[in-house]
């Protein structure tokens, strides 16, 4: 099901589909993508897994009536799927509990870096939940993962430090873009 478009990409549920699968093992196989990610079970390791991992980001959105979710991004003109973009409230300190706070994310594969998707995707989830009325959303960063921190600045999110209230008590760079912004 598609839940947003833009000029270049179609935003989507992940399906169940072979070729989602693959790409979704695809991407989360790859340590340059997972060593960023506060998420248990990764890296994948077998192409099984993927189903796995989508079943994980079904029951995570299920009680959320569609305002938050994993989602495809796929691009329009060639139907590659380019990664993921994620919006949902963040896990507090036990790192399970949702708070009430809302995180952006992005994960997308290195063969489609550098093409502004990752802006593009979250600028359109960010524009969606600031219509429903949220105030602010936050991006969760680990340190030193600098494409993610430039990505949030092209949001025009501004960096409010490192935290250790999310996610179990990680530290992460922080950034928060408000409905004042």
């Amino acid at each position: 099901m598609t839940v947003l478009t833009t000029g270049r990409l179609v935003l989507r549920d992940w399906t169940d589909a072979p070729a989602d699968l693959d790409r979704i093992f695809d991407i989360y196989s790859r340590t340059e993508i997972t060593r960023w990610l506060a998420a248990s079970g990764l890296p994948l390791t077998a192409p099984a897994q993927a189903a796995e991992r989508l079943r994980i980001w079904r029951d995570r959105h299920a009680g959320h009536g569609g305002r938050y979710g994993t989602w495809a991004i796929q691009v329009r003109d060639t139907g590659t799927v380019a990664g993921t973009v994620i919006l949902k409230p963040l896990p507090g300190a036990d790192g399970v509990t949702e708070t009430a706070d809302v995180e952006v994310g992005w994960h997308l594969h290195p063969d489609s870096w550098g093409h502004g998707y990752a802006t593009e995707a979250a600028r359109a989830v960010l524009a969606r939940e600031f219509a429903v009325g949220a105030r602010e959303v936050y991006a969760v960063v680990s340190p030193g993962n600098e494409p993610s921190m430039a990505v949030a600045r092209r949001l025009g999110m501004t960096h409010l430090g490192r935290r250790t209230d999310w996610y179990g008590g990680e530290v992460l760079e922080t950034f928060v873009r408000s409905t004042d912004d």
